[in-house]
């Protein structure tokens, strides 16, 4: 029996795509070495930064690894679908580090060394997002392309509700015993648990096991999504400020900041299935010729 026989494809480092993943690699690992070397990076908002960049880096790293010696054809998983739905989570997860890291752990007036290695590192992480992004622009599906669907724009966005939902989860805090934000909480938790399925049967090749118009069916829930989410609109900020003044002082802890954060985050999911069943309609009923 004859061994298979290892193959390299350079295009997987010399395309703009490839060039791309091999920016994104070196920034961010430029980017956690210098935070570590602080040592500034304690709590759960510097543990979050600093999981975000060794994961992105570990993850990049693997994708240029399996392209470049072609072994991501043995993964029983669609490999188009899974490296649109990283890249743009990648996206969203550095986007949110480089905001929260300089915020959080570079005091003002800022001077000496272990500043300026932070302020470095968070340009670092800035141009790494950008990377991403440009990895995202790079590899979305041109319009009337369905072949890789979390690469079409309905695609990018269920990552991004995902990832919103997420952010939503973490900021969640004194809501039991109010019938509306239990509510609100139910319409997160539901939209995320669905969403992330999608994500998960269109990675692992499942969606052909569904015994219904899957188009259709996207159609369906992104409308009843959109829906939920404009109820938690109207009755998160009504339920948690009614009758309530901002604390002073009001730090980073406070429930009012969480609350107003999480109030936020529901108008950009809103939004996100409002484009999202407007993308989804116009694929499924006004498809070109």
């Amino acid at each position: 029996r004859t061994m298979p026989v290892a193959t390299t494809n350079l295009r997987a480092l010399t395309s703009w795509v490839g060039i791309a993943r091999l920016s994104a690699v070196v920034l961010s690992c430029l980017t956690f070495s210098l935070v570590a070397s602080t040592g500034l990076f304690g709590g759960p908002y510097g543990t979050w930064c600093m999981f975000t960049w060794c994961f992105c880096f570990t993850v990049t790293l693997l994708v240029l690894l399996l392209e470049l010696l072609e072994l991501y054809p043995l993964l029983p998983l669609s490999w188009d679908d899974f490296t649109s739905a990283f890249s743009m989570l990648a996206a969203l997860m550095v986007f949110t580090s480089s905001v929260v890291y300089p915020a959080t752990f570079i005091s003002s007036p800022c001077s000496g060394n272990p500043c300026a290695r932070q302020a470095v590192a968070t340009t670092a992480s800035c141009l790494c997002f950008l990377a991403y992004a440009i990895e995202v622009s790079l590899t979305r599906a041109k319009p009337g392309d369905i072949s890789s669907f979390l690469s079409t724009v309905p695609g990018l966005l269920k990552v991004f509700e995902a990832y919103v939902a997420c952010l939503i989860f973490s900021l969640l805090d004194a809501y039991s015993g109010k019938p509306g934000l239990m509510w609100c909480v139910a319409v997160y938790s539901i939209c995320f648990i669905f969403t992330l399925l999608i994500i998960i049967f269109t990675v692992g090749r499942c969606l052909t096991y569904i015994p219904c118009p899957l188009e259709k069916m996207l159609v369906g829930y992104n409308f009843l999504a959109l829906l939920m989410y404009l109820t938690a609109t109207i009755l998160w900020p009504l339920y948690s400020f009614q009758g309530q003044s901002r604390p002073n002082p009001c730090g980073p802890d406070c429930w009012w900041n969480k609350h107003l954060g999480v109030t936020f985050l529901t108008i950009f999911n809103l939004i996100a299935y409002l484009v999202d069943l407007i993308y989804s309609t116009r694929m499924v009923f006004f498809r070109a010729p």
